[in-house]
């Protein structure tokens, strides 16, 4: 085996970006998340954490445990610029690179070694230029494959960096829990322990057989990750299957109107990251979650493909009146897209009647003015509640 798989995660990432641009926010707890009655943490610094905070948790427990927490809005917009010049700087040493999300990311050096340097070498220089151009901090792992790379990194955290040797595999793995391994969740935990595997050391003394018994033929999988056995290549072209956006409301949702005005926003956001990553898609799903946890979700197959914003308001708006919304709190709303085919520039364009040409016209000028101004500071004027109170006419109902 050799050295040749980075992975690379940076620390606490939306919380270390809002710390990085705000100097009073250095060395305090700090809480990036939903609102605070009804929201979730997205990250918290390493602050926050010694008090038991942790991403997913919600909010009101989260600020339970630390009180002292200042806590922020996401502000993805910010946070997706930041990634951007991280990853041209993943760029600078290989075209192999394999994005997990916005803030991690595997990377494939091999035959880069005349260039720059061994692996450890690269992985190195990387962190040294991320701190250096965006005072960030990026943790990073070094191993012969993906698997073991991104547990090194995990083992690296914070701000550390972990090289992972093909001879020091084993000793590394062995006293590891199972539930460290990649696809166990607690389900598969538990059933290992209930086997007498609570380790990896544990789980190595299992044959494979009894293991592909027990589990399929994800009995194998686990066979070899044990061993720090994984042949999957980085994946420099994988693509999203799908785009999607939802929302927690810090007050339950009761009215028609205010469901009608969230939807618009989550079309809104939608329909543009499908513009953004030139994409449309064919399939429409809604996701609504009740004040009593009760969630369903509506599916729609569109005859074309479509990244419109007013299309997908009307198909989402026809879905919600499947689901009793309305008639029920409503908690959450959610809108995806997926099965997606990549659009050439302009290509729907020259498509449909002329009022949706001139609304995808439309569409494409907003995305540049949220692109240089926030996505938060452009909104449609249908999305901000009237002050007054007063009910008049409603560009969501239409005219009546």
């Amino acid at each position: 085996m050799v050295l040749h798989i980075i992975h690379l995660d940076m620390d606490a990432f939306f919380a270390a970006v809002e710390q990085r641009d705000d100097p009073k926010l250095r060395g305090r707890p700090v809480i990036v998340g939903g609102s605070l009655k009804r929201g979730v943490v997205c990250a918290c610094s390493y602050e926050a954490r010694p008090s038991g905070v942790r991403s997913a948790m919600p909010m009101s427990r989260a600020l339970r445990l630390c009180p002292e927490a200042v806590v922020l809005p996401v502000r993805m917009t910010r946070y997706q610029e930041v990634s951007r010049r991280i990853f041209t700087i993943f760029g600078r040493y290989t075209d192999r690179i394999e994005p997990l999300s916005i803030d991690e990311a595997f990377l494939d050096v091999s035959g880069c070694e005349r260039l720059f340097g061994t692996a450890p070498q690269i992985a190195e220089r990387i962190r040294r230029d991320v701190r250096g151009e965006t005072g960030l901090a990026v943790s990073a792992g070094v191993a012969p494959n993906k698997f073991l790379a991104k547990l090194a990194s995990e083992s690296a955290k914070p701000d550390g960096l972990l090289v992972l040797q093909p001879d020091e595999v084993e000793r590394f793995l062995n006293p590891m829990l199972v539930g460290r391994l990649w696809g166990v969740g607690k389900k598969t935990a538990e059933e290992l322990k209930q086997q007498g595997c609570r380790t990896v050391a544990d789980l190595r003394k299992i044959p494979q057989m009894e293991l592909r018994s027990l589990f399929g033929q994800w009995g194998d999988r686990l066979y070899y990750l044990a061993r720090g056995e994984d042949d999957r290549a980085v994946e420099s072209e994988r693509e999203a299957k799908s785009f999607g956006a939802e929302e927690t409301f810090e007050k339950d949702l009761e009215t028609n109107e205010e469901l009608l005005r969230q939807l618009l926003g989550l079309a809104e956001r939608v329909s543009r990251r499908l513009r953004r990553h030139e994409r449309a898609g064919k399939v429409v799903t809604l996701k609504v979650r009740f004040a009593d946890f009760v969630t369903i979700t509506r599916r729609r197959t569109l005859q074309d493909y479509s990244f419109s914003e007013a299309r997908l308001f009307e198909e989402a708006k026809n879905l919600l009146a499947r689901t009793g919304a309305g008639q029920r709190p409503v908690r959450l709303l959610g809108l995806s897209v997926s099965a997606l085919e990549k659009t050439i520039e302009g290509q729907l364009e020259l498509f449909g009647a002329q009022d949706e040409r001139r609304q995808t016209r439309l569409d494409r000028t907003v995305d540049d003015l949220a692109m240089r101004f926030g996505s938060d500071r452009i909104r449609k004027g249908t999305l901000f509640e009237n002050p007054s109170g007063e009910k008049g006419f409603n560009p969501l109902e239409g005219e009546e």
